[in-house]
């Protein structure tokens, strides 16, 4: 059962993964991703990031996508933490985690999971820019991104 959490918090990603490996021995692998949100973007300064989404429907979607990565690849446990609300700079805005017993199948799954996370995870972003707010628009970059998954 993946664990996913949407929250305003921040969390501690040493903390999250150590927990993640509870101290297993048949885990061989482990791959991360933390996000953290930038201070520029499409030429912009950005001073502020907030996040919105649909309780409920947003973790429902991330939990589809672990599932999803449980089944292409031999994984012991997946971790997803998205925070939405005010963000500033430098903080931490995604925390993916993937265990296996070869790292192979970790990278592979943790990547997948970024990338779907981009394309198909119910969140909005608003940036604050000296010129002022925008919302961010999807990429055509993480669609090409998540293409490469398709069967």
């Amino acid at each position: 059962m993946p664990i996913v959490r949407v929250q305003e918090a921040d969390f501690d990603t040493g903390r999250e993964l150590d927990a993640l490996t509870g101290g297993r021995k048949d885990v061989g692998a482990l791959a991360s991703f933390t996000g953290l949100v930038r201070d520029a973007n499409d030429g912009s300064s950005v001073s502020a990031m907030t996040l919105e989404h649909y309780p409920g429907m947003t973790e429902k979607a991330l939990e589809e996508i672990c599932r999803e990565a449980h089944q292409r690849w031999r994984l012991l446990d997946t971790l997803v933490i998205h925070r939405v609300g005010a963000l500033k700079p430098g903080d931490r805005i995604v925390l993916v985690g993937v265990t296996s017993a070869h790292r192979g199948d970790a990278f592979a799954a943790c990547e997948f999971i970024m990338d779907y996370l981009k394309t198909r995870a119910p969140f909005w972003k608003k940036e604050a820019t000296p010129q002022g707010e925008r919302w961010v628009e999807a990429r055509s970059s993480d669609d090409t991104a998540a293409n490469r998954w398709r069967k």
